[in-house]
């Protein structure tokens, strides 16, 4: 028997599938466009309709930085937590891409917000194909490729980095609501506590100025102060509760009074002024602290640190829920809480939540929190979608 040669099988092959869809027969073209393997890796609209949660390879146009479901950023990259891929890299239609989740390990080569070149360049992922953002995703990714090279698969993560997010959080997988809420304080629930007096030593350290090792960054004001001149005095900085310690009346007790995951070093007159406020937009602006507003029952902080408010606040909200004997602490839509172990106003920290998002300095307080102090994470820096899909 004669052979074929390769173009006359691809003019056949072509041929007959013509025919076939002439005829109303349906073509499977997965073979044609991707098995999903690394060799044969899925295009973007076929890894968007197989979301399964299997294992897959998909390759596609990196077109922007998912923000939230429906929102993908082309600019100002905030993290380099995510992107988007698309099959064109001209695509803008968020529905035509699918969204990848970046793991500590990959970050700085392939987060966009330390890699901005990398947008309209084609590269190739592998990992579980499911929702991110609630929207068709690729998570706990386990290589990455550019078109001209990259990553081998089999490459293990750096065992420095921080925990493999979706390993420290894999029982809060596919979950949402209330069973998202309670996977998560089940997690973060079990940590180190500090004594009041440990928490000075340890804020010089979580919130050290990156610009100045001498100094901390203060919350409110943003000024940049000697870390030696903690104290009462009218110009020194003290520990400043986010989760207002009344509100719930828990003080300075270990557990809620000393969780760094909430405590902040802030000018001390300026944390007067804002005393056991809840959080809400408006107000007159604080003379010591531009861009800070206050009135009689709320404050709202500098737009720099909204976000960081906002997460702090989610953070109490889920790792104390009233087990062991610790106060139940909740979220609501009202101000002047007083000693109610509630805090508001919640749909406005979720609007800061999504104006701000995390940063550098969160991020690194938050490994720093969670490698040489307590031993746990908050989620909501990790994962900033959780919360809107929490409350």
């Amino acid at each position: 028997m004669k052979k074929v040669s390769g173009k006359l099988i691809s003019i056949l092959t072509l041929s007959v599938l013509v025919l076939l869809s002439c005829s109303g027969v349906q073509v499977d073209k997965t073979d044609a466009a991707g098995s999903g393997t690394w060799d044969s890796p899925y295009s973007v609209s076929q890894a968007i309709g197989n979301q399964t949660g299997s294992v897959h390879s998909v390759e596609g146009y990196v077109v922007g930085q998912p923000t939230s479901e429906s929102s993908v950023v082309t600019e100002n990259f905030p993290n380099d937590y995510a992107l988007a891929l698309a099959d064109t890299p001209s695509e803008t239609n968020v529905n035509e891409m699918i969204y990848v989740q970046i793991p500590s390990s990959f970050r700085s080569n392939y987060g966009l917000r330390s890699n901005p070149s990398l947008m309209g360049e084609k590269l190739k992922v592998t990992g579980s194909l499911t929702d991110y953002f609630s929207h068709p995703g690729v998570k706990s990714t386990s290589a990455f490729e550019e078109a001209a090279g990259g990553t081998d698969p089999e490459d293990p993560a750096d065992p420095s980095d921080p925990p493999a997010y979706e390993e420290y959080y894999s029982a809060a997988d596919g979950k949402t609501g209330s069973a998202l809420k309670t996977a998560l304080h089940e997690i973060i629930d079990d940590h180190t506590t500090l004594s009041y007096s440990e928490v000075w030593t340890a804020l010089r350290n979580t919130d050290e100025d990156p610009a100045n090792s001498n100094n901390v960054l203060l919350l409110y004001s943003g000024r940049s102060q000697s870390k030696t001149t903690n104290g009462g005095g009218v110009d020194d900085w003290n520990r400043e509760h986010v989760w207002a310690k009344s509100h719930g009346d828990f003080g300075t007790a270990q557990g809620p009074g000393t969780d760094l995951h909430h405590l902040r070093p802030t000018d001390v007159t300026v944390n007067s002024t804002r005393g056991n406020l809840d959080f809400d937009n408006g107000g007159t602006e604080h003379s010591e602290a531009a861009g800070n507003y206050y009135d009689g029952d709320s404050w709202e902080p500098r737009d720099e640190v909204k976000g960081d408010v906002a997460r702090m606040i989610f953070y109490m909200a889920v790792r104390y829920e009233g087990d062991s004997g610790e106060v139940d602490l909740e979220l609501n839509e009202n101000v002047n809480n007083g000693s109610a172990p509630y805090h508001g106003k919640m749909s406005v920290l979720l609007e800061w939540n999504e104006e701000d998002p995390v940063d550098s300095r969160e991020i690194r307080r938050n490994n720093i929190i969670y490698k040489d102090y307590q031993g746990n994470r908050n989620p909501f820096i990790d994962h900033p979608e959780w919360a809107e899909m929490i409350w």
